[in-house]
C-alpha cells in the first residue's frame, strides 16, 4: 500500500542528538570512526544552518558511557542539555520530553548511539505520541550491521523514516535558489568530493 510523501519542513522540525558520548562511540563498528564522527558533526552543522531547535542528551555520564562529544556541546552552548541520571530510553526522562515538546515542533530528526537502544527507544516512544520521526542513519551507530538492520526494520515498521544527513539537508532546503553559498559550504566541509564540485562552480562564476 502506498503512503503519502511526508517531507521534512524546516519550520516544523527539531533535532535530537541522543547519547553521542565518548564511551559509547567506542562501540560503533558499523561505520568507520572518522566517517561516523564527520557525519555527526555534519548533522550538527545542518541543524545550525537551518536554525532548527536542537536538544542534546546523555545517559549515565559518570559511568562507562562517558561525557558527551565536546564538539557537540561547543556547537550548541545554549541548547537544552539533558544529562539523564540513568534512564536508558531518553523518553523516560521527564525533562527530556518537556524539552522536546517545548520546541513546538511535530517533526523530530533523531540520531544517536547505539542505534537499537538509544535511537530506537525514544523514536518508538515519540511515534507513539504522534510525532513524525526521521532517523539519520549515518549519524547513528552500533556494534555491527546485524544489530543496525534489526533496529532500522523495527523503527520503519513503526513509521519512522530513515534518511542520511545529506538527504535531510536537501529536503529541508528544497530549492538551490534559496542559497547556494551557505549550503555549498556545509556540504563542502563534510564531503570532500562536494568541495571539488563547489570549487568548480565558483571558478566558473568568477570567470563569467
Amino acid at each position: 500500500m502506498s503512503k503519502s510523501y511526508r517531507r521534512l519542513d524546516k519550520n516544523q522540525a527539531a533535532v535530537l542528538l541522543v547519547d553521542h558520548q565518548a564511551g559509547l562511540l567506542s562501540l560503533v563498528r558499523d561505520i568507520e570512526p572518522d566517517k561516523f564522527k564527520n557525519n555527526v558533526l555534519a548533522l550538527a552543522d545542518m541543524a545550525k544552518y537551518f536554525q532548527l531547535p536542537t536538544i542534546l542528551t546523555t545517559s549515565f555520564e559518570n559511568g562507562p558511557n562517558g561525557p558527551i562529544v565536546p564538539e557537540l556541546k561547543q556547537a550548541f552552548p545554549d541548547a537544552p542539555f539533558i544529562a539523564r541520571p540513568g534512564q536508558i530510553n531518553a523518553w523516560d526522562n521527564e525533562d527530556f520530553v518537556k524539552a522536546v515538546k517545548a520546541t513546538g515542533k511535530k517533526q523530530l530528526i533523531v540520531a544517536g548511539v547505539v542505534t537499537e537502544v538509544c535511537v530506537a527507544f525514544p523514536v518508538l516512544s515519540a511515534i507513539e505520541e504522534g510525532f513524525e520521526v526521521f532517523v539519520i542513519t549515518d549519524a547513528s551507530g552500533t556494534f555491527n550491521a546485524m544489530t543496525r538492520d534489526a533496529a532500522w526494520q523495527r523503527m520503519q515498521a513503526a513509521g519512522a523514516q530513515l534518511m542520511t544527513w545529506f538527504g535531510a539537508a536537501c529536503e529541508l532546503h528544497r530549492d538551490w535558489r534559496n542559497d547556494v553559498e551557505g549550503l555549498g559550504a556545509l556540504f563542502s566541509n563534510h564531503i570532500p568530493d562536494y568541495r571539488n564540485l563547489i570549487t568548480s562552480y565558483t571558478t566558473r562564476q568568477n570567470n563569467k
